[in-house]
């Protein structure tokens, strides 16, 4: 009978994670310019072809 033991993974250092960071945040930063500036109707029909997308009926 064989056995096999799982290696723990160890944690990246930060700067292998610095890019990954870096680019949510830069993605966040955008879609919070965008949201500032966009008029609430286009979030209303954003929202409403989501849910009907995925199934959820809402009227």
């Amino acid at each position: 009978m064989t056995t096999t033991r799982s290696v723990a993974a160890k944690a990246l250092p930060l700067a292998s994670q610095l890019p990954a960071i870096l680019g949510a945040g830069a993605i966040a930063l955008v879609l919070i310019f965008f949201a500032g500036f966009a008029e609430t109707a286009v979030f209303h029909d954003s929202a409403h072809d989501a849910r009907h997308s995925i199934g959820f009926a809402c009227h």
